[in-house]
């Protein structure tokens, strides 16, 4: 991880036991040596992440959330197991050190990995660049995600780590039922993708390894060179749809996010990036698609399922516990983006 201009004290809420944690680093982490500082990351909506600093090297640690937790949510079981089988593969991932599950060092389940230095970037727009390295980055962004979908999930030890087949079914199902456990009013164009997804599944059952979160700003750039040198916060990772991973890479063409902003009205040639159909395009070319069909429904359900994710972040911001203090604005954000996806299936 990067961006140390991104931390900041430990927040009240995510406190923990400081002597029990270094204790069990000292035991569990080869060559740790105290004495050790730590920060939090400001960013991340979902999993506290932290910076832990010791003379020798850094590392980043990330937990469970303190609180009643929605089912399922907060897995970082999960992504400490995908980084860790994805050692051995071309995937970009920060060495894993340790994963503790036990609540009574720190309150919650958490692992450590390494702290990779690069860039971390933003906005999907890359300010401060040339359109040359602009586009590579892209490129490499596109490329990265390619190689984790042709990861033989198999040989890599992941044939259990999630179900084959039926994954839209499946995540519909899944995300209604999270959406319906953090529901705070009725939506209506919420409401009209709940219906309208199940009825429109394609019939394609290609499997793979699926990110669920792959989006500019979960990678780390090498500090001077247009590459991918580590993909991070796997904690929504499954098996499941490639093209699930690629729609939700594409929904920065399809909307301005309040925060990161978005590729909306972008001068494509000016500027370097790809238009979303050169992107999908490039996608195609590497993984050997003949185009893709039904397009609208992967972005839809791109969007639904942001949705259900973000009135999550509200709920728990209502509730006082979400890992960061903007978590309560999410709530007409939630709106925003189911109005989105079923725009995308009314031409709207």
């Amino acid at each position: 991880m990067s961006d140390n201009a991104d931390v900041i004290p430990v927040r009240e809420a995510h406190k923990f036991d400081e002597g029990k944690f270094v204790d069990y680093l000292s035991t569990h982490v080869e060559d740790f040596k105290g004495p050790l500082t730590i920060h939090q990351f400001e960013g991340g909506q979902s999993n506290p992440t932290f910076l832990l600093r010791t003379p020798e090297r850094e590392y980043v640690m990330r937990k469970k959330p303190p609180g009643v937790l929605l089912p399922s949510a907060h897995a970082v079981e999960r992504e400490y197991r995908i980084m860790s089988a994805l050692q051995a593969t071309d995937v970009p991932v920060a060495r894993t050190y340790c994963l503790c599950e036990d609540p009574d060092i720190i309150g919650t389940p958490f692992y450590v990995m390494e702290k990779v230095e690069g860039r971390i970037i933003r906005k999907p727009e890359i300010p401060g660049v040339s359109p040359t390295e602009r586009a590579a980055i892209y490129d490499a962004m596109n490329d990265t995600m390619t190689k984790m979908h042709n990861v033989d999930v198999d040989a890599a030890g992941l044939g259990d780590f999630g179900k084959k087949g039926n994954y839209f079914e499946r995540q519909v199902g899944r995300w209604t039922k999270q959406y319906r456990a953090a529901e705070t009013e009725v939506v209506e164009t919420m409401e009209n993708l709940i219906k309208w997804l199940p009825e429109n599944m394609p019939d394609d059952n290609t499997t793979t390894i699926c990110h669920g979160d792959y989006r500019l700003e979960n990678m780390i750039i090498h500090p001077t060179k247009p590459e991918v040198v580590a993909v991070l916060d796997w904690e929504l990772c499954t098996l499941g749809h490639p093209l699930a991973d690629l729609a939700y890479n594409c929904m920065t063409y399809h909307f301005m996010h309040p925060a990161s902003g978005g590729l909306v009205n972008t001068d494509f040639a000016a500027t370097g990036i790809p238009t979303e159909q050169e992107y999908i395009d490039a996608y195609c070319r590497r993984t050997g698609r003949d185009g893709i069909e039904n397009w609208e429904f992967y972005v839809a359900f791109s969007f639904f399922r942001l949705a259900s994710i973000v009135q999550g972040v509200y709920k728990r911001g209502l509730d006082g516990n979400a890992s960061s203090a903007r978590a309560t604005q999410y709530g007409d954000f939630a709106k925003m983006l189911s109005t989105l996806g079923w725009n995308e299936i009314t031409g709207k």
